[in-house]
């Protein structure tokens, strides 16, 4: 097998900075060409303004999307990334807030449909995770973090932004291998993305009739400022799959891009998995 590059090792504290990594993540590929499956949509991302978020922006502005970029207060990547949806010749807002607030949630929503009118795509991204190796040293105050910020929004956003949304739009939720297979060091967050899992499947029920479609992506591992802010030890990060190598956002974001478009119009309540060849139950 090719030997992979390794990462320098680095700490970063949460939520992270895209901008202060090394190597910084790669965004989208040069080689791709948009081709308006998104034209004059308008799509409302929550985390983002870095990694996967980042990714799934850019290739949407690509797509011909406005974007609404929900993030907590890393304003000089939210403000990177919105010279780089402008540069695609679309438009982005920023709205900096707390997920775990509801009212914050409503507003956001409140704020984005003020601005563009419409929202046709909900992709719930933002997510932390506190890696630790025994379930006595997860406490409650971090068991109630990790709940309130990764599935809780999802139900926020969601029942916010349903009013507006319309036959043909598209929900997209980040999930992560870890719901299928799990994780000895990461019991919490796996378990917030096991729910997810659920979410999905049982909303895109709810939402069939009205021809909302509801599926997600459930990446491995992924060099976003996630990794850097969590785990003590990177150098050997994503080197256990089949690929024997880590993801880059670039390599996730066009999931989304499917996900969202017209080409996915018979699909709903399922999940793209992109991992790097380890086999899952679906």
């Amino acid at each position: 097998m090719k030997k992979t590059k390794t990462f320098p090792e680095q700490k970063q504290n949460l939520p992270g900075n895209e901008y202060l990594m090394k190597p910084e993540p790669e965004i989208i590929k040069e080689n791709y060409a948009g081709s308006g499956k998104l034209l004059g949509k308008v799509a409302f991302i929550t985390g983002g303004d870095s990694g996967i978020g980042r990714s799934v922006a850019v290739h949407f502005a690509r797509e011909g999307a406005n974007i609404a970029i929900i993030y907590l207060k890393e304003d000089k990547d939210a403000q990177i990334t919105k010279e780089l949806i402008e540069k695609e010749g679309q438009q982005c807002l920023l709205i900096s807030g707390d997920l775990k607030d509801e009212k914050f949630c409503k507003s956001a929503i409140k704020t984005c449909i003020k601005t563009f009118s419409k929202i046709n795509i909900i992709v719930n991204n933002a997510a932390v995770q506190f890696p630790q190796n025994e379930l006595e040293k997860i406490t409650a105050v971090q068991l109630q973090k990790t709940f309130e910020t990764n599935i809780y929004p999802y139900f926020y956003i969601t029942k916010a932004a349903l009013p507006f949304l319309n036959k043909g739009d598209s929900i997209i939720n980040t999930s992560s291998v870890t719901a299928y297979r799990g994780s000895e060091h990461l019991l919490d967050y796996s378990s917030t993305k096991g729910a997810i899992l659920s979410f999905t499947r049982s909303l895109s029920t709810m939402l069939a009739k009205k021809q909302i479609r509801v599926n997600g992506v459930a990446p491995g591992p992924i060099w976003t400022p996630l990794i850097v802010a969590t785990f003590d030890k990177i150098s050997d990060f994503g080197k256990d799959n089949p690929m024997g190598r880590p993801g880059q956002p670039s390599e996730v974001g066009p999931a989304y891009v499917f996900l969202a478009s017209d080409d996915s119009s018979y699909i709903t309540g399922q999940f793209i998995h992109i991992n790097g060849g380890e086999l899952i139950g679906s």
